[in-house]
């Protein structure tokens, strides 16, 4: 079965046509439950997003925060399963009919199996993964059984990334760049960072054999007001720990749920005054 990069690249497409930039969420699987991470993720595609991430929470979280790194231990004590994650993007798909990513690090993947991987996340519906920490050079494994299974490979530029270096991560990647907005870890912050903007612009610049590669900003998004500053440079916003934040500071599932709900409906109309 194939993946949905197709609809992955029309949502983003139709959201250039509309003049704005795409909403683009992240919640980790398995929190705080599978069950309740799954009606988490529905409500912030109902409530707004284009796309959602879908996080396959890890030991060592190299890129993420504390707040995220919080909602993976309890998810990783709860005992979340690849399958588990597998799970959540196909009824978050079936559900709403938007794209669906798995953000996840190397190693989960290299344990399981590339095939297994990429096989059972097309037959899930996902629409392919962001890969933090995966090298450019080392992904030729994973980018021939991704694009045989139709799904995206997302790789992570930083502010730190030579010209050179774009080039080769644009002309690998597909779907879009994921752009850090700064330098360090996944959190909520009081301004995005001025470095963003040229971020995506020399990005932009290297990916303009790629037919406009779109580049998405994410790391310390948390408001719509910053929403709108984004998507007035960027194809896709980005936002992950104030949604986790809003889920860790609910008093209960039910509180969570329609707390992730209204962010998703602030931070979409934010994108939209770009």
């Amino acid at each position: 079965m194939s993946g949905n990069i197709r609809l992955l690249n029309d949502t983003l497409a139709r959201a250039k046509s509309e003049d704005r930039a795409a909403l683009i969420a992240y919640l980790p699987a398995g929190f705080p439950t599978v069950d309740g991470g799954i009606e988490a993720i529905k409500a912030v595609l109902d409530g707004g997003a284009d796309i959602v991430e879908v996080g396959l929470p890890h030991s060592d979280p190299v890129l993420d925060g504390p707040v995220i790194q919080t909602a993976d231990d309890i998810a990783l004590r709860g005992g979340v399963r690849i399958a588990d994650v597998m799970r959540t993007v196909r009824e978050a798909h079936t559900a709403t009919g938007k794209p669906v990513l798995v953000m996840t690090y190397w190693n989960p993947i290299d344990r399981y199996g590339v095939e297994r991987f990429t096989a059972e996340l097309a037959e899930a519906g996902g629409a392919g993964c962001i890969l933090p920490d995966l090298p450019v050079q080392e992904s030729a494994t994973w980018r021939e059984h991704a694009g045989k299974h139709g799904l995206a490979t997302v790789f992570v530029v930083a502010p730190s990334s030579r010209d050179a270096r774009l080039a080769e991560i644009t002309a690998a990647g597909s779907g879009f760049v994921y752009a850090a907005s700064l330098m360090g870890v996944t959190g909520t912050r009081e301004s995005v960072g001025t470095q963003a903007q040229d971020l995506v612009r020399r990005t932009r610049a290297t990916a303009a054999g790629r037919a406009g590669l779109p580049v998405c900003v994410g790391l310390g998004v948390s408001n719509a007001e910053q929403a709108a500053e984004v998507a007035g440079f960027a194809d896709g916003v980005i936002v992950g720990s104030a949604f986790v934040k809003r889920l860790l500071d609910a008093g209960d599932r039910e509180a969570g749920v329609e707390a992730v709900r209204a962010l998703a409906g602030e931070l979409a109309e934010g994108v939209r005054k770009r």
